[in-house]
């Protein structure tokens, strides 16, 4: 049996209003939630590469420690990583190809800092954090080779 076009009842197919608005009210709901906990993410990354540059940096003056007999001082500062520094103390063995091809900067942009002797530990390595300035808590607190 055929039917007739004429009273054939097609529907078509897509979304009413309704349905669109509850799909936009879900997606709202989840970039709520979602949202807040991604942003964050970028400072947990910027702290990760700041610990990873200072073990690095500190790898390379326990280099120079056992090269010379001991670290560079403040004034020489990480500068003495990568060229041979010329104010005393004077390295003896200093490696002609240097301890780091270049000093870093921290992720937020800024030079890490050095101290010789250090407030920490026989030598401090550290960067101020977001804030650019010392002290602070949460992201904005100092990251340093005194910390795990």
């Amino acid at each position: 049996m055929k039917s007739n076009p004429a009273y054939s009842h097609t529907r078509h197919s897509g979304f009413t209003l309704i349905e669109l608005m509850v799909v936009i009210l879900i997606i709202g709901v989840l970039a709520a939630l979602v949202v807040p906990k991604v942003m964050s993410r970028p400072d947990e990354a910027r702290i990760t590469a700041a610990k990873q540059d200072i073990a690095t940096i500190s790898q390379a003056l326990n280099l120079y420690k056992l090269d010379n007999g001991r670290h560079p001082s403040t004034e020489q500062g990480l500068a003495g990583l990568v060229k041979k520094p010329t104010i005393a103390p004077i390295p003896n063995n200093w490696k002609s190809e240097g301890y780091l091809d270049r000093v870093p900067k921290d992720p937020w942009g800024t030079p890490y800092q050095y101290l010789q002797p250090g407030l920490h530990g026989v030598i401090d390595v550290f960067s101020l954090g977001a804030d650019r300035a010392s002290g602070g808590e949460g992201s904005d607190a100092d990251i340093g080779s005194w910390q795990d």
